[in-house]
C-alpha cells in the first residue's frame, strides 16, 4: 500500500523530466526562474516525505529504496544539464567547474553500488553528519546556480567583470561539496574494504 511519503517520493521523481526540460534553455529566464520554482519544491517534498513517514511510523522498505534514489537521480539530471548548457562555467577558472560536477557524479554512483554490495551482506552504512553536510551544500549549489540563470541582473562588478551573485555562490558552494564529496566518499569506501577479501 503506497502511504503519503511514498507518494510524495515518487512525485519528486516524476518531476525531474520536467526539471531538466526547463534547463535546457540558458537563455529563457523565466524557465529557469519556473525551474528554481520546482527545485525548491522538489526539496520541500524530500524534507516532508522523511519526516511524516518517521511521524507517523510509516518508514517503508519502498520509501528506504526510492527516497536516496529520487535525491540521486535529482542532483546527476541537473549537473549533467547544467554542465550541457554551459552553466558551469565561471570567471577566471572557465569550465574546471565541471570538475566539481563530475567528481559529486562519480561518488553517487560509486556509493550507490557500494552500498548495494554491502546491502547484500546485509552491512548497513548510516550516514553522517558530513555527509548532511555535503547533501546541503549540493542543494545550496545548485540552487544558486539555477537561480543565477534566472536572474542575470544580480550581478556585483570586480576587474571591471561583472560577476552574477548566485552563480558565484554556487560555484564555491559546488567546490565545497566536492571536496565534502571526496571526504565522505573515502569514509564510505574505508567502510566497504572491510567487507572485501
Amino acid at each position: 500500500m503506497l502511504t503519503l511519503p511514498n507518494i510524495l517520493t515518487m512525485s519528486r521523481i516524476a518531476m525531474i523530466p520536467l526539471l531538466a526540460a526547463l534547463l535546457w534553455w540558458p537563455g529563457w529566464h523565466a524557465g529557469y526562474l519556473a525551474a528554481f520554482a520546482l527545485y525548491c519544491v522538489m526539496g520541500i517534498t524530500d524534507y516532508f516525505d522523511g519526516m511524516l513517514a518517521r511521524q507517523s511510523g510509516r518508514v517503508s522498505k519502498l520509501g528506504i529504496f526510492l527516497d536516496p534514489i529520487a535525491d540521486k537521480i535529482m542532483v546527476v539530471s541537473v549537473i549533467l544539464v547544467l554542465a550541457a548548457m554551459g552553466v558551469l562555467n565561471g570567471p577566471y577558472a572557465g569550465d574546471v567547474h565541471v570538475i566539481a560536477g563530475m567528481i559529486i557524479v562519480i561518488r553517487e554512483i560509486a556509493v550507490s553500488g557500494l552500498r548495494e554490495f554491502l546491502g547484500g551482506l546485509q552491512v548497513s552504512v548510516p550516514v553522517s553528519k558530513l555527509a548532511k553536510w555535503k547533501t546541503t551544500f549540493q542543494l545550496i549549489s545548485l540552487g544558486s546556480l539555477i537561480l543565477g540563470e534566472g536572474l542575470p541582473g544580480w550581478t556585483i562588478f570586480a576587474d571591471g567583470i561583472a560577476h552574477n551573485v548566485p552563480h558565484i555562490v554556487g560555484l564555491f558552494t559546488l567546490w565545497g561539496a566536492a571536496v565534502l564529496t571526496v571526504i565522505t566518499g573515502w569514509d564510505y569506501l574505508r567502510v566497504g574494504l572491510k567487507h572485501m577479501d
